[in-house]
């Protein structure tokens, strides 16, 4: 089992983030835009924004706290956050999501600050995004928009830089805008005019162009991620053919799930302070203190309002959830609002088929800097919890413990002679199930373990019982 010291530099993903960090934005080297339309098919660019949010509901503390996550979500994108706005509401305005004469007020606050971008804590309808872009005369994106550009820059793997391009698509497509000559119809030929057969009449504008080619694009990466998976669902399958118990992490984007995995496993994934910084799953083997062999899988980080597109494009990633047979709950104990994060974590799994009747434990990370009287009130809210600190290891040994007591248990214990040219089963009972004694005799191996029931049946049919001597 992995010894809990201190993780060296290989094992918290140093050459990763030292990879990420070679290069980072100047800020105030950007290009002054006379018009937005010449930004509106490029990518996103955030540089200096203003903040603005519209509260509904609940607390100022609640409001405030969301907005304070969406100036870590422009940080992690690269920017630089230059002020933050918030408006009390009982809804947004269907025109431009804050109303017009507060729209004026933004655009004197971005005018004053000098802002290229404003970003909205919200998901807005391609009305209230072209009518607000209109009032403030600057690029205006969405809390969606934000997420989705954040996914791109940190997808590395083949399949996750295809899902993300998928959910990217399927925001954009119906937020398609034309200028000039983007409704023009489209021509060919030399007849007179320019016009040409199949030119004349109504013909297709640009837009329905590039719709239709985006729906094309949808549908190649969709068979691509499919077929993309099938290699997942194959080690997946050989796991459930050999009875391997599985354990998911789960939890909220920046709560610790890569360094508690690390801290389990020395699996060597990418840890660093910033929110999405790993999207691709990452499935490694552990063993319990008793030794019981198990798989633990770190999935991708949750976050309030997340995408349904994305929840769309990484379900073959979340499937790992709903196949599990334990799911670690990783919550920031060191966050303003844990039970928030808690709640939004547990919205997503309820999208997951399969995910709702699995046993959860909640794992309450950053024990170091918790304050104790917030983690004393989850550990009384939540029946099965843990304190932990995957940075120092504390209460590692006691989740480990907790796991090895929660795992479907090895119910069937055998004790057989088995032939010495069958010595790949006694490798396997090493390997899955818990020994509890060997002996070797003239005539092959005394195996006395607890198994799984498709090993039970193996060993029987090769293997003679022998008496136990109390």
């Amino acid at each position: 089992m992995h010894e809990y010291s201190t993780l060296d530099a290989y094992e918290t993903g140093d050459m990763d983030l030292e990879e990420r960090q070679a290069l980072r934005r100047v800020v105030g080297l950007s290009t002054e835009l006379q018009d937005v339309s010449e930004v509106e098919y490029r990518k996103l660019r955030l540089e200096r924004v203003v903040l603005v949010g519209v509260w509904t509901s609940g607390t100022v503390e609640d409001a405030e706290n969301s907005l304070l996550e969406l100036k870590l979500l422009a940080e992690t994108a690269g920017s630089e956050v230059l002020d933050g706005l918030i408006q009390r509401r009982q809804k947004p305005d269907p025109a431009t999501y804050i109303g017009s004469g507060k729209a004026l007020e933004l655009r004197d606050v971005v005018e004053s600050t000098a802002a290229d971008t404003v970003i909205c804590d919200g998901e807005l309808t391609p009305g209230q995004l072209r009518q607000l872009e209109e009032t403030v005369k600057v690029k205006v994106i969405d809390r969606t928009a934000l997420i989705l550009d954040i996914f791109a820059q940190h997808a590395k793997s083949r399949e996750g830089k295809a899902q993300v391009e998928l959910a990217q698509l399927q925001y954009l497509l119906p937020r398609l805008r034309g200028w000039g000559g983007n409704l023009s119809r489209q021509v060919g030929g030399r007849a007179a005019g320019g016009v040409g057969i199949g030119g004349r009449g109504p013909g297709e504008t640009k837009i329905e162009l590039d719709r239709r080619r985006i729906r094309e694009r949808m549908a190649k990466l969709r068979r691509q991620i499919g077929s993309m998976s099938t290699s997942r669902d194959t080690m997946r399958y050989q796991r459930q053919r050999r009875e391997v118990p599985a354990v998911a992490i789960a939890g909220y984007t920046n709560a610790g799930k890569s360094s508690l995995l690390n801290r389990v496993t020395g699996a060597g994934v990418l840890v660093e302070d910033a929110l999405f910084a790993t999207l691709d799953p990452t499935v490694r083997r552990a063993r319990t203190p008793e030794g019981r062999l198990f798989t633990i899988a770190d999935t991708v980080g949750f976050v309030r309002h997340l995408p349904h597109q994305l929840v769309e494009a990484f379900r073959s990633t979340l499937e790992e959830v709903a196949d599990a047979d334990l799911i670690l709950h990783v919550v920031d104990g060191s966050h303003p609002d844990p039970e928030g994060q808690l709640a939004a974590v547990r919205e997503v799994l309820a999208d997951i088929e399969g995910a709702a009747g699995i046993r959860e434990i909640v794992v309450i990370n950053k024990a170091d800097l918790a304050d104790q009287e917030v983690v004393d009130r989850i550990l009384r809210r939540e029946r099965d919890s843990i304190v932990v600190s995957a940075r120092t290891g504390k209460g590692i040994p006691e989740l480990m413990s907790l796991i090895d007591r929660e795992l479907p248990r090895l119910d069937h214990e055998v004790n057989l002679l088995v032939p010495y040219d069958r010595g790949d089963l006694i490798s396997r009972a090493h390997k899955e199930g818990e020994v509890l004694s060997v002996e070797h005799v003239e005539d092959g191996t005394i195996l006395h373990a607890r198994v799984l029931p498709s090993l039970s049946q193996e060993l029987a049919r090769v293997g003679k019982p022998v008496e136990r001597v109390s």
